[in-house]
């Protein structure tokens, strides 16, 4: 899987899911700090990544665009070290690999995990 982690995600997070075998690029790594939201959306949609964020930002901006890819995890975590995060990551790929391939928005949150399939409606 690839995916493109946003600069609210740790670039720990990417170098872990390299050493797994995941095609990962966090946008510190490239030069992109700075990258608009849009932009990122384009680039993970044109490379088939799947966006790694904290940001609130990207699943509205793929609802109002009505975009079926790509897909976003969004990480709505009390506490982002990159060792809590990492172990969410790994059961979302565990249990949603198929819902990310086909388009789907997945937040992270304590207590839960939420799927939204894409396009939003």
């Amino acid at each position: 899987m690839k995916f493109l982690a946003d600069m609210g995600i740790a670039p720990q997070t990417a170098a872990w899911l390299r050493r797994f075998g995941h095609d990962a690029v966090h946008l510190s790594e490239q030069g992109l700090e700075r990258l608009a939201d849009a932009a990122i959306l384009e680039k993970a949609r044109l490379e088939s990544r799947v966006v790694l964020t904290h940001d609130l930002d990207f699943p509205e901006l793929i609802a109002a665009s009505g975009a079926k890819l790509p897909s976003v995890i969004v990480f709505r975590l009390r506490r982002m070290r990159p060792s809590r995060v990492e172990r969410y990551l790994q059961n979302v790929i565990d249990c949603y690999a198929d819902e990310l391939d086909r388009g789907a928005i997945i937040s992270v949150a304590d207590a839960r995990i939420r799927v939204r399939p894409l396009p939003l409606k």
